[in-house]
């Protein structure tokens, strides 16, 4: 099952990190994995939960939002509406 770092602008023009976990054969459909508030895209529970689903056929994106992890950005900027932002973004 790959896994790949990707990189991308968030609401705020921030760059946002992610990973694309991805099926062997061609996705069935995507995902957009949310982890909790203060969390990170490499949590274990989200890196759990996003290979168990690439497992069963879909693709899977998970990212830092703005000032997380490995984000760019300022935590202190954000609430709850500009991490929905992000993940229109």
């Amino acid at each position: 099952m790959p896994t790949r770092k990707i990189e991308f602008a968030g609401s705020q023009q921030a760059l946002l990190a992610g990973r694309l976990d991805t099926p062997e054969q061609a996705p069935r459909a995507w995902a957009v994995f949310a982890h909790c508030f203060t969390c990170s895209k490499d949590s274990k529970a989200a890196a759990y939960v996003s290979r168990a689903l690439a497992r069963a056929g879909f693709g899977v994106l998970r990212f830092d939002f703005t000032g997380l992890g490995n984000s760019d950005g300022d935590f202190a900027n954000t609430h709850f509406s500009s991490n929905v932002d992000d993940l229109v973004a």
